[in-house]
């Protein structure tokens, strides 16, 4: 072909492709939106739920009528597993334990996951019962941000104590550590370092959070001198059924556990108190999160949400013993629980509680401690 041809040939083209219309711009296809939990539509999209949801969390703390509802609802049967203390928790993570979509963590230990990244931040969105949360459970110093968590349940670790045979008991730590014939040798501790450790500081004066050393070393001989004289055992599990069979008159407990303790309609017996020593003693918040990795991150999240339904939290409540952080369940709960003051204390109480909090490289300082009261009482 003759090129002046070629050249016109080409010429031609390009006029005619310039005269063309634009072609019109596909816009890029957006993802479907994800449906939300509503109150008529609690199980949200369920053609995205998992068959199972893995759930792992503390003894007791979860009303089973409420997982069976949940699994006739929403066609997901939640399994459970149980952890005895924070650290085991923190352990198995950081051991690789993979496979759970939600997991319980109190406040502190929701500190050292998020700096160790180990929790997924939550999509608010899928989670309409957030609403329901008092203000004085959102915000706090373990997630400021409020990007990891739903608040669970809260209380305090005081003291269970049997008045059958110790009537009218002080309100004091002196209770258990300066313990008389009747109940020495029928105490039983937490089996966790932070709580009880903390607990002897209390005693002592100190702050829960104490990392002077010397104050941990005061705080370890008075442990070990109770435990070898008077401590039947460190249990975190069923230490309210040690106190209801009467194997122990005191307890060193979670408000829940003691209340239940006391009531003979939930197994328990009557004469059980729960006491507040008047030092202080810890206040706690337990907060569902999603670990990093979770495999059913859509069904944990309407999980969270169909626990906080109103009457359902409340239901919730009730059966496991503990103050709710769900301001709207709290029409629904029995006003008796309501009024307890050792569930819910009086602002005179309430202003003596201590947050047990991320202590930093002094946690190794508590974990040598610990390993050192067990090794001298044996436990």
């Amino acid at each position: 072909m003759p090129q002046k041809l070629l050249y016109s040939l080409i010429a031609l083209a390009l006029l005619l492709a310039a005269c063309q219309p634009a072609a019109t711009p596909v816009p890029p296809t957006e993802p479907p939106a994800v449906v939300a939990p509503t109150g008529d539509n609690p199980c949200g999209d369920q053609s995205k739920l998992s068959k199972e949801l893995q759930l792992y969390t503390w003894v007791e703390y979860i009303d089973p009528a409420l997982k069976e509802q949940f699994e006739k609802d929403c066609g997901v049967k939640v399994v459970e597993t149980n952890f005895d203390s924070n650290e085991t928790l923190l352990a198995t993570l950081q051991a690789g334990g993979v496979g759970y979509d939600i997991i319980v963590p109190s406040d502190y230990m929701v500190q050292i996951l998020i700096s160790e990244e180990m929790l997924m931040p939550l999509d608010y969105s899928l989670i309409p019962n957030y609403k329901n949360m008092g203000k004085a459970h959102v915000g706090q110093y373990f997630d400021p941000e409020q990007k990891y968590i739903v608040p669970y349940f809260w209380g305090t670790s005081g003291l269970a104590v049997d008045t059958n045979v110790i009537p009218d008991p002080e309100p004091t730590w002196k209770l258990v550590f300066e313990a008389g014939p009747e109940a020495c040798g029928k105490i039983s501790m937490l089996d966790d370092e932070r709580e009880t450790i903390g607990a002897a500081l209390m005693y002592l004066g100190y702050p829960i959070n104490d990392t002077d050393p010397a104050h941990l070393e005061a705080a370890k001989q008075v442990l070990i001198e109770q435990g070898q004289k008077c401590v039947k055992a460190y249990d975190s599990q069923t230490n309210d059924d040690l106190i209801v069979q009467g194997e122990t008159v005191i307890g060193h407990i979670w408000t829940g556990d003691a209340i239940l303790a006391g009531d003979p309609a939930t197994g328990g017996r009557e004469g059980i108190v729960y006491v507040i020593p008047s030092e202080g003693c810890t206040i706690w918040q337990d907060n569902m999160a999603i670990p990093e990795g979770a495999p059913n991150v859509y069904t944990a999240h309407v999980f969270m949400n169909y626990v906080h339904d109103a009457e359902r939290a409340a239901q919730n409540a009730m059966f496991v013993g503990y103050g709710t952080p769900n301001e709207a369940a709290k029409a629904h709960i029995d006003a008796e629980m309501l009024n307890d003051p050792a569930i819910y204390p009086p602002p005179e109480v309430f202003s003596q509680l201590q947050w047990i909090e991320d202590v930093g490289d002094a946690l190794e300082l508590y974990d040598r401690v610990w390993t050192e009261i067990k090794a001298a009482v044996g436990g």
